[in-house]
């Protein structure tokens, strides 16, 4: 697997890593023993940079990748979040306290097994909070030794250019795809500027670039895109539309949407780290060999032209969670 530098940290990781999320079931059941093979799997093909956070399946996603990875933790690249609340209630939310990064960053290290995590991002911004005093709280644990590398994820640019000014920052991990490209408008420009790599988690469309889903229908009944605007049933069947071009140069070039998808964004941006989530190794195979395609710059060009920025019907989140991104 070929090798890249996260930002200017001097931490090398596989140029396609793993999205845990989906393994704690957020898009249908899984299993234990499932999850646990994957991410072996996964570092005997060298895509062995995990990508979690505390709050998949509430702290579940950790304690599953502890199981995996326990007796070999120098083989893996470990990055995890904070910050991403729910109260009581339910109802979804940030925190950035200083106090609580420090408590979440050890509760993290407990459910995993380990001493340090090799990158620490905060999941949300907090609004309350000056991301100063979070980004500073977050660099204490660097110095305390629980942390090596800092990432901040789904933030504004100016919070990510005040984040930078108080800290190393070494990574911006927001969503891109084929059908989420706002950031091309000016986080991706400005993670270059900044000497930031970029890690795109939902790379595939959460799912819709894999080919399997044809329509609602398809989605389990406890499948979270279901509440997603882009795949309710009208906005689903404009948005499948998309995926033609993407098959047709799959198709030429004898491989899969998926890893057309994959390719385009890894082919555009030598610094952006796409890193799709799944639960099967055929398909985790299959995402790890969209390293090797090369597509021309005419190839990405016509992709760019078929599917412009804001042709997906419908927001990546359903409102509540467009509120708590991009801030």
């Amino acid at each position: 697997m070929r090798q890249v530098e996260l930002g200017r940290s001097g931490l090398k990781v596989p140029a396609i890593g793993l999205g845990c999320m989906v393994i704690s079931g957020f898009y249908g059941p899984g299993s234990a023993e499932e999850a646990i093979g994957l991410i072996r799997h996964a570092k005997d093909i060298g895509v062995n940079f995990l990508d979690s956070s505390d709050a998949y399946g509430r702290g579940k996603n950790e304690e599953l990748i502890a199981q995996a990875i326990k007796g070999d933790r120098d083989s893996y690249i470990i990055a995890t979040k904070f910050g991403n609340v729910r109260g009581p209630d339910g109802k979804a939310g940030a925190n950035g306290k200083p106090a609580y990064v420090q408590e979440a960053c050890e509760k993290s290290l407990a459910r995993l097994g380990i001493d340090e995590i090799d990158l620490y991002y905060q999941h949300r911004v907090d609004e309350t909070v000056p991301i100063e005093d979070t980004i500073g709280a977050m660099q204490r644990l660097v110095e305390q030794g629980k942390v090596k590398h800092l990432g901040m994820s789904e933030a504004a640019p100016e919070t990510l250019k005040r984040g930078c000014a108080t800290a190393p920052v070494c990574c911006l991990q927001t969503e891109y795809s084929l059908w989420s490209r706002e950031a091309e408008n000016d986080l991706l420009p400005l993670c270059k500027d900044l000497g930031l790599s970029y890690v795109a988690y939902s790379p595939l469309g959460r799912g819709i670039f894999g080919g399997e889903i044809k329509g609602a229908g398809d989605l389990g009944e406890n499948d979270r895109r279901r509440d997603h605007p882009r795949f309710k049933p009208d906005a689903l069947a404009h948005n499948l539309k998309l995926l033609e071009p993407v098959k047709d140069l799959a198709a030429a070039k004898g491989v899969s949407a998926a890893q057309i998808a994959l390719a385009w964004m890894m082919n555009k941006h030598d610094h952006v780290i796409p890193i799709p989530g799944t639960r099967k190794a055929a398909h985790l195979d299959s995402n790890a060999a969209a390293t090797d395609i090369d597509l021309s710059p005419e190839e990405i060009a016509a992709l760019d032209t078929a599917i412009p920025v804001g042709a997906a019907d419908g927001t990546r989140y359903p409102p509540g969670g467009m509120a708590r991104v991009n801030l």
